[in-house]
C-alpha cells in the first residue's frame, strides 16, 4: 500500500524541482519525491487556542506564572513544558546512510525520517537539527547551547572517528541522555539477534568467536557490547586487516579496540580471521568472498548488514550458515535500529535519566530478544519493527535498568 500523504503542503507546486531534461516535476517520476514534498513532519499544538481565554492561558498573561515558577524551581520545566518528551536528532551530514558526506541540507530528509520513527515507534517527539559545522568542538558547543530545550540528544550520521569524540564530550557536559544511534542502536539490535541465534543453536555467547568487518562507529560499538555481554572472543577488521596490538597504523579508537578484542591474537586479513569463526558481522559495505564464508565453523551465523548490498548475499550465506541476517527489509531477520532507539529514549525520558548506561543498553537487547519468545526460528531471531510489543518491552527494560543503576531522577 502506498503511504498516505497527510501534509497539506504536498499539494503546493511552489518550488518544484524539475527532472533534468523534462518539464515534469520530480514528483511525476518517483513516488518518493511526492511523499517528501513539503517535508514529512510538522509541529502540532496539544492545547486549543479557540478564544481570548485560551489565548490568555496558553500565552500572556498565563504563561508568565509558569515561567516564574520554573525560574524559581528549574526542575518544574519537566512538568510544564515538552522538554521531557522531546529529543534533538543532530547531524552534521558527514556520514548519511550509504551516501557519505552530503552536507546538512541533504541530510534533512533522513533526519525528518528519524524523527517520525521516534514518534511512530516510541511515542517520542523529535526535532531534526542539521548543523553547518563539522569541527568537533563547534558541534559540541552548539548542542550544549541547544540542550535546555530537549530531554535527550540522538546523534546521527556523523562520520567516524569524530563521532566518538562528539558523543564523549557531550556526555561529559550534559545531564541528559546523549546517544549515537549509528553506534549503539546497531549494537543493541545485533546483540539481541545474536542472543537468539545462539539460543536456537543451544550455545551460549561465551562459546562463540565472532569476526566483525568494519571498524567504524557501528563496528566498534558492536565489539564493545559483545564483550560486555560475554562473547567468547571477537576480532574486528578494517580495510588493512584485523585490528591487533602489533599494528603501528591504528587510530586512538582502534588502539583502544585492540586492547579489549582479539584475545586469540589473530593477525592478517578478514578472510583469515573467518577460518573457524562462529559469527560474521558485516558493517563495512565491503564484499566477503564465498570461499572465506565456506571456512567458517559448522552452524555459523552470518549477519551481513551493509545496505543495499550485503557483504555476503543471503543466497550465498545460506549455503554455509544456520542463521542469516541482513540490514534489508526484503529478507528475514532485518537488523534495524528502529527496534532499539525509540524504546531506549522512551525509557530514559520516562524516568528522566541523566544518561544512557551500558546496563541500559544491555537491558534493551535482552528485552528485544525476549519478544521473539517461543516463536524462535532460523528466519525469526529478531522481531519486526511493526511488532507492537517491541517498544513497550524495550521502554520498560531501559527504565528499570536506569533506576537500578542510579541514573533515574524519578
Amino acid at each position: 500500500m502506498a503511504a498516505e500523504i497527510v501534509n497539506p503542503r504536498s499539494e503546493s507546486k511552489t518550488g518544484d524541482t524539475e527532472h533534468e531534461g523534462s518539464a515534469e516535476p520530480l514528483d511525476s517520476f518517483d513516488p518518493a519525491f511526492a511523499l517528501h514534498r513539503g517535508g514529512k513532519m510538522a509541529v502540532q499544538a496539544t492545547v486549543p487556542v479557540r478564544d481570548k481565554d485560551d489565548l490568555s492561558l496558553a500565552y500572556t498573561p498565563g504563561v508568565a506564572k509558569v515561567c516564574s515558577a520554573i525560574a524559581e524551581q528549574p526542575e518544574l520545566v519537566h512538568d510544564y513544558t515538552w522538554k521531557s518528551s522531546v529529543v534533538a536528532v543532530v547531524t552534521d551530514g558527514t556520514a548519511v546512510l550509504g551516501l557519505g558526506d552530503i552536507g546538512p541540507e541533504a541530510s534533512l530528509p533522513v533526519m525528518e525520517g528519524k524523527a517520525i520513527l521516534f514518534k511512530q515507534f516510541g511515542g517520542v517527539d523529535a526535532v531534526p537539527i542539521a548543523l553547518n559545522c563539522t569541527d568537533v568542538d563547534e558541534i559540541v558547543e552548539t548542542v550544549v547551547r541547544l540542550a535546555p530545550s530537549f530531554g535527550g540528544v540522538n546523534l546521527e550520521d556523523i562520520s567516524a572517528p569524530r563521532c566518538f569524540e562528539v558523543e564523549r564530550k557531550l556526555q561529559e557536559r550534559l545531564d541528559i541522555p546523549v546517544f549515537h544511534d549509528d553506534q549503539h542502536g546497531t549494537a543493541v539490535v545485533t546483540l539481541a539477534a545474536l542472543r537468539n541465534a545462539a539460543r536456537l543453536s543451544g550455545r551460549a555467547l561465551g562459546e562463540l568467536r565472532a569476526v566483525i568487518s568494519g571498524a567504524g562507529a557501528a563496528g566498534v560499538a558492536i565489539a564493545k557490547m559483545l564483550v560486555e555481554a560475554g562473547i567468547g572472543d571477537v576480532a574486528v577488521a578494517d580495510r588493512k586487516g584485523v585490528v591487533s596490538a602489533d599494528r603501528d597504523d591504528l587510530t586512538a579508537v582502534k588502539q583502544e579496540l585492540a586492547g579489549f578484542t582479539n584475545k586469540a591474537g589473530i593477525t592478517g586479513s578478514l578472510e583469515a580471521a573467518l577460518d573457524g569463526a562462529d559469527v560474521f558481522i558485516g558493517v563495512s559495505g565491503g564484499t566477503v568472498p564465498e570461499s572465506a564464508v565456506a571456512t567458517m565453523a559448522e552452524g555459523a551465523f552470518v549477519f551481513a548488514m551493509a545496505n543495499p548490498n550485503p557483504e555476503v548475499h543471503p543466497e550465498v550465506a545460506h549455503k554455509y550458515a544456520a542463521v542469516v541476517a541482513t540490514g534489508r527489509s526484503d529478507f528475514p531477520n532485518q537488523i534495524n535500529n528502529v527496534l532499539a532507539f525509540p524504546g531506549i529514549f522512551a525509557g530514559a525520558l520516562q524516568v528522566r535519566a541523566s544518561r544512557i548506561t551500558e546496563g541500559m543498553k544491555l537491558a534493551a537487547a535482552e528485552a528485544l530478544a525476549a519478544v521473539v519468545g517461543d516463536d524462535l526460528a532460523a528466519d525469526y531471531v529478531i522481531p519486526s519493527p511493526f511488532d507492537e510489543r517491541v517498544a513497550p518491552a524495550v521502554t520498560a527494560a531501559v527504565a528499570a535498568a536506569a533506576r537500578a543503576e542510579g541514573v533515574a531522577r524519578r
